[in-house]
């Protein structure tokens, strides 16, 4: 972990979870705190486990600009410009075809329903029951193929395995254990298991577009609520935690939001973004993590 640094300059944040409910609406105060930090100068980047045009329709609504971190950091996107488009491509570091295989039978041998993510497609086997509500979570329609593991015959952006909630961290180690060497593992939500390609982590690109914008991590702030969110809030200087983060989560990060419900987000950032340090000492919501007890 990076020492923290004041003025916070690059402000990397989780959607689901931590900016946007089930219900994906974003709420007044967390758009308010997010518009007044982009107005401030600060570059924020939305980094997702979603294919970055899901999370565009959330970063136009908060005025965004800056790239989209998408796939757990496997892919990253520039916002499209006035031409429209999904916006041009910055980086992409799939999944090899043989690693994403084994994924798919590994994690149907362990109860899990997988499908594929590439770029902006998403292939789902046909017979699915959740087609229809994981197209109307990424609002747009799934490719639905005979075949997963034979369809895929080249690099893919990522393999999300769906399961009972609670499923995913249950065989999360043994998962690593498996595909150590061929894959990044990872859990997104109580339901989701995630395959990367070795190396991939939003850590890792929110670290890459940090290099790029001229900011040290001293001066980054990331905040996210799973365990996908682990390797870039332990790498910010201020690593922010949702409350409903799994304890690991908690202790990599500095500081422990409040709850989603209460727009916890917009709290922390109008603390320690838009307050600065001595703002951030009065704000009692806001309890320190496990990293600033160390």
């Amino acid at each position: 972990m990076a020492d923290p640094r004041f003025p916070i300059r690059l402000l990397a944040l989780d959607l689901d979870g931590t900016l946007v409910e089930p219900d994906l609406v974003l709420r007044p105060k967390i758009r308010a705190a997010i518009l007044d930090a982009v107005a401030r100068g600060v570059r924020v980047v939305i980094a997702t486990g979603r294919m970055p045009t899901s999370a565009q329709p959330f970063a136009r609504a908060l005025g965004l600009t800056d790239p989209i971190i998408g796939y757990q950091g496997a892919l990253v996107r520039a916002m499209p410009g006035a031409e429209g488009g999904i916006g041009r491509l910055l980086y992409h570091r799939p999944l090899p075809a043989e690693a994403a295989r084994e994924a798919i039978r590994w994690t149907r041998a362990q109860g899990f329903a997988p499908h594929i993510n590439h770029l902006e497609r998403f292939v789902m086997p046909t017979g699915d029951p959740r087609t229809d509500d994981y197209s109307a979570f990424l609002g747009a329609r799934a490719e639905v193929v005979p075949d997963l593991e034979r369809w895929v015959r080249h690099p893919v952006s990522k393999v999300l395995a769906v399961g009972e909630d609670g499923r995913p961290l249950d065989v999360l180690e043994a998962a690593r254990a498996h595909f150590a060497g061929m894959a990044e593992v990872t859990v997104s939500h109580p339901q989701f298991l995630e395959f990367l390609a070795p190396g991939v982590s939003k850590g890792r690109a929110m670290r890459n577009l940090a290099r790029r914008f001229g900011i040290p991590l001293e001066q980054t702030m990331a905040m996210g609520d799973q365990f996908n969110d682990f390797e870039m809030i332990e790498m910010a200087g201020h690593g922010v935690a949702m409350p409903s983060a799994p304890p690991a989560v908690q202790a990599a990060a500095r500081y422990v939001a409040p709850p989603l419900e209460d727009e916890g987000a917009a709290d922390v950032i109008r603390a320690l973004v838009l307050g600065g340090r001595d703002s951030a000492r009065n704000v009692g919501s806001i309890r320190p993590g496990g990293a600033a007890l160390r």
